[in-house]
């Protein structure tokens, strides 16, 4: 007998819990904010409108579902289950950082801050998630597939991410490495590699386009390419600048060989959850198999 759907209703923990466990009392925190010419009450009233949503995310699952939830810090941690529908409760980065922890298991995204987040992978109303879980179940709800990226470590290491990947060192000092695709290769000294999709072509990657006034065509959010941009590549006699932006297409990838003691490979912005690679090891960057989708 399969199982019952599970819920599982993802959320970051507010600014307010932040300053509260850093400062121990409201008052340490309200005193702490006021010295930077800030207000509790803003952040009070943000912390108020994301319990509100989750209370009303969970009134709305159907009742005979079985129900988890889980903060974002321990995503790593969680094992989600075949049957379970993601319900992310937060800004549009909650989706990428879930993402890449999932194996096809659909999201719904819901936005307690329409006034402060755009929605772009939160489109739901926390009153309209219950809907939207229904209509999943019951086979009418709109699915949209994002594309992934994923890299891949000559050991076997491996991790996905929605946005972008980045490679580079850890300290943020130069990054020394080969850059290779089946056309080409060249030697770098850099602050590092982005690598990603279209839905990460609005965010980072774009910041790498426009700085450098690049004629390559991003890919749209819903398009299956990734691109990849070199981040200030620097020209010495052993090292190039001439190789440093491209597209990977169907079948094909992009390989990292490095020349450093250590660099790192995160995604989505998570630096704790990240790929490690020594001299000589390689790493493979190319389209997942897998794809988020999302409930429309």
């Amino acid at each position: 007998m399969s199982l019952r759907p599970r819920a599982v209703v993802v959320h970051r923990r507010s600014e307010y819990d932040d300053l509260v466990a850093r400062h121990g009392t409201h008052g340490q925190a309200e005193f702490y904010l006021s010295q930077r010419g800030r207000d509790i009450a803003e952040v009070q009233q943000r912390h108020a409108a994301l319990d509100e949503a989750k209370a009303t995310v969970s009134a709305g699952i159907p009742t005979e579902w079985r129900r988890a939830e889980v903060e974002r810090s321990e995503l790593d941690r969680f094992v989600f289950g075949p049957e379970d529908v993601v319900v992310a409760v937060g800004q549009d980065g909650l989706v990428a950082n879930v993402a890449k922890y999932l194996a096809g298991q659909p999201v719904v995204g819901v936005n307690p801050e329409p006034m402060w987040n755009p929605g772009i992978l939160v489109p739901h109303a926390p009153e309209a998630s219950g809907a939207a879980m229904r209509a999943y179940a019951g086979g009418t709800a709109a699915l949209e597939e994002r594309t992934m990226v994923e890299a891949v470590t000559d050991d076997g290491q491996e991790l996905r991410a929605l946005n972008e990947l980045f490679i580079g060192h850890p300290t943020h000092q130069s990054a020394r490495y080969v850059v290779q695709t089946a056309e080409r290769q060249e030697r770098h000294s850099s602050s590092g590699i982005l690598a990603g999709t279209g839905t990460g072509a609005t965010g980072w990657l774009r910041s790498s386009w426009q700085e450098r006034q690049s004629s390559l065509p991003l890919p749209p959010p819903t398009a299956p390419e990734l691109c990849w941009f070199v981040r200030e590549a620097w020209p010495s006699p052993a090292t190039g600048t001439s190789f440093t932006e491209g597209i990977i297409g169907e079948g094909q990838a992009l390989v990292v060989a490095s020349e450093s003691d250590r660099l790192v490979c995160f995604g989505d912005g998570i630096e704790q959850d990240a790929l490690s690679l020594s001299w000589g090891q390689r790493l493979t960057i190319r389209r997942s198999a897998w794809r988020l989708r999302l409930v429309r």
